[in-house]
């Protein structure tokens, strides 16, 4: 069955739901045991609100459920508030995830469907979203290679999705959506928004238009026409995001900077101008060949024509040897004493002036080429 034919069947009762996923190994779980789980859904074990209502840390183990390993668990609980879209969504979540396991999807365990209450629940991560790692960490920027490795799992993640008979569409691919482990490793979340493919001679199916500002293919924002390569254009903006340490949409930005890949796609296939958009505070620490390789990769993805975009199986190809370029400009401690009249740039890049302490002498393109000169407080100058 479809999640077309099942989510317009009307009524759905839980024994319904229950044979529709028959063979998935998903447990049934009560009110009561997930209750008890999460201590009565206490203050201490609130983890936020998601897409449909507010997520709880809980444990499992054999004594909840014979056979259920020993484990941590999130609990997202659906608010009643959401009506019948949250309805929806919270069935997506169950329909899908019950049916694809992939090392790169976050693992449905179970879900509860009793009265008036929904919920589900999934492994636990305890690395957090990407975004939370990109843009709200005080631990300090992620290293390239970090980077990349969360864009190749992301990229496996939708080409197996893609690859599903009949494909599946994620239709929310953002970097909020993206989990990581202790180890950085991948895991795409929140499906509700998730939906089947084209199939057979249907080039597009035709939906409302949902989704997050920033991330939704243009084609899809103008005409609700939805294709895999809806979410192809999506992975672009999150790999953009990676690679220059930007939102896709910042309103703090200056007017031409604040859509994200309206300013910056034009340098991503331009060598020499690539700087503009690397991020900073990978401060040197990257390789020239793979960012330039994933730049061309974000620049196709990025592409206003769909039929132009790779498929994420390409993408995955493209990624994959970037893992292995290791061309790093590797510095050292050093102390660099600056005469008192340090030269500036006349056209400094944009990464200059919020940080007047240091001087960018552009070689080439790469930033891993560059200079930086360290200005030391006029009493500590030399001479």
């Amino acid at each position: 069955m479809s999640f077309k034919s099942l989510s317009s069947s009307g009524t759905l009762s839980p024994e319904d739901l229950s044979i529709t996923l028959s063979g998935s190994n998903l447990h049934a779980f009560t009110y009561a045991e997930l209750r008890a789980a999460t201590g009565s859904f206490s203050r201490a074990n609130y983890l936020g609100c998601g897409g449909f209502g507010p997520v709880y840390k809980g444990a499992v183990d054999d004594k909840l459920r014979p056979g259920l390993d020993a484990q941590p668990v999130a609990v997202k609980y659906l608010d009643l508030d959401c009506g019948t879209q949250g309805h929806k969504e919270w069935l997506a979540e169950v329909f899908f995830l019950g049916q694809l396991r992939h090392k790169n999807l976050v693992k449905l365990i179970g879900y509860c469907y009793e009265d008036e209450h929904r919920m589900l629940v999934y492994e636990f991560m305890s690395g957090e979203s990407l975004e939370k790692h990109l843009f709200k960490s005080i631990n300090g920027s992620l290293p390239w290679m970090t980077r990349i490795k969360i864009a190749v799992g992301a990229a496996k993640g939708l080409a197996f999705l893609h690859d599903a008979d009949p494909p599946v569409i994620y239709r929310d691919f953002k970097a909020s959506n993206i989990l990581l482990d202790s180890d950085y490793n991948t895991k795409l979340s929140d499906f509700g928004l998730a939906q089947d493919g084209p199939q057979g001679d249907e080039t597009h199916v035709t939906t409302r238009v949902m989704g997050t500002h920033g991330y939704a293919a243009p084609e899809y924002i103008m005409t609700g026409h939805l294709t895999t390569k809806s979410d192809v254009y999506s992975f672009g903006v999150v790999l953009l995001e990676l690679i220059s340490g930007l939102r896709s949409v910042d309103r703090a930005r200056r007017p031409r900077e604040q859509n994200l890949v309206a300013w910056a796609r034009p340098y991503l296939k331009c060598s020499d101008r690539l700087y503009k958009v690397m991020d900073p505070s990978l401060e040197c620490q990257y390789s020239c060949k793979g960012a330039e390789a994933a730049s061309l990769v974000t620049y196709k993805c990025l592409s206003q024509n769909p039929k132009s975009r790779p498929t994420m199986r390409e993408v995955v190809k493209a990624l994959e040897p970037v893992l292995s370029m290791e061309d790093f400009f590797h510095v050292g401690p050093f102390v660099f004493t600056a005469p008192t009249e340090v030269p500036r740039l006349s056209n400094p890049c944009r990464h200059c002036a919020p940080r007047p302490r240091w001087v960018h002498y552009r070689v080439h393109w790469c930033a891993v080429a560059a200079t930086k000169v360290v200005e030391l407080p006029p009493g500590e100058r030399g001479i």
